[in-house]
């Protein structure tokens, strides 16, 4: 029995959606996506040449900044191939091992994305509650430690999901309704049961999304009691005004998250087309944006980046 599943799987190819009606103008839909991947790519690669290149910017914000940068490379990365094979190449089939690769990578990606946005909420509660010690609480060997516990964590999590979908017999109709490959697709096209699949994804979003998410809020009930505290408006004014980066970076991450899950619940009769986009929101958006946010709202940021650049024409 486990033979023959072994070889069905061998030969069983995945088969890709697009955008569900609007086939004929993938060529027209492939500008902006392409424009979004290399807006995302170059930026958050910007940020961490950077954030490496500039002694100024090796304090714990910006090296929490250059690990955030990395998880939106990786998530780009991962969906770029399946996603531009579609629109330039109508590419929609892909082998199944490529299937739960793509989805192992993109899954672990985002855990790891969400847990550094725990981290930086952390890093900014110690630099607002205790300035004085915050170079000295947030050390370079706690901020590697805390950035391989994040990684460690989230591959953790993330691997079992792939070894149990190669456990499981499949119907010969494997279309997925997204162009990249998420579990959630995945655990629809088995010809078993995949309550243990359906059990082990919920558990993994609760204690990733679910319990960084709830653990933000605490971090910022924290820094707004503390703020509270200081006795110049000035004063609180500055210390909020360092967290309207990272605040914004959540919201971009975690709204788009939470609609894609009311979409999925409350409006399941809507059009295919809302729900692509909605998906496509969730993970092309924050890799575009938050480079741009931190570049735009940290001056740091932007004197490094334009140092690199002041760098290379000096080389020339």
């Amino acid at each position: 029995m486990g033979t023959e599943n072994n070889e069905s799987l061998d030969l069983l190819s995945v088969f890709l959606t697009g955008i569900p009606g609007l086939e004929a103008q993938h060529g027209w839909f492939s500008i902006p996506f392409f424009i979004m991947y290399i807006v995302a790519i170059v930026g958050n690669s910007l940020i961490m040449a950077a954030v490496q290149q500039e002694s100024a910017l090796h304090e714990p914000m910006y090296l929490f900044l250059s690990m955030l940068a990395i998880t939106e490379v990786g998530v780009s990365v991962s969906t770029l191939p399946t996603v531009m094979g579609i629109l330039w190449f109508d590419a929609y089939r892909i082998d199944f091992d490529g299937c739960l690769a793509q989805m192992f990578f993109i899954h672990t990606f985002s855990g790891m994305e969400s847990g550094v946005l725990l981290a930086m909420s952390y890093d900014r509660f110690v630099a607002i509650y205790n300035p004085l010690r915050y170079t000295a609480i947030l050390t370079l060997p706690r901020i590697i430690a805390m950035g391989l516990g994040i990684t460690l964590k989230s591959v953790a999590l993330m691997a079992p999901l792939p070894i149990l979908l190669k456990q499981l017999p499949y119907c010969h109709i494997n279309i997925l309704s997204h162009s990249y490959c998420l579990h959630s697709d995945l655990i629809q096209l088995p010809c078993a049961d995949t309550r243990l699949n359906s059990i082990l994804g919920l558990a993994i979003v609760l204690a990733t999304f679910g319990l960084d998410s709830l653990l933000i809020v605490v971090s910022y009930g924290l820094i707004l009691y503390t703020v509270m505290g200081i006795a110049s408006g000035e004063g609180r004014k500055k210390a909020l005004n360092t967290c309207v980066s990272h605040i914004c970076a959540v919201l971009i991450y975690y709204v788009p998250m939470i609609g894609v899950s009311v979409m999925h619940r409350v409006a399941k009769h809507a059009s295919p087309v809302v729900h692509t986009l909605m998906s496509s929101i969730y993970l092309f958006v924050p890799p575009v944006l938050n480079p741009i946010i931190y570049s735009v709202k940290t001056r740091p940021i932007q004197q490094g980046i334009a140092n690199l650049f002041s760098c290379k024409k000096g080389s020339i």
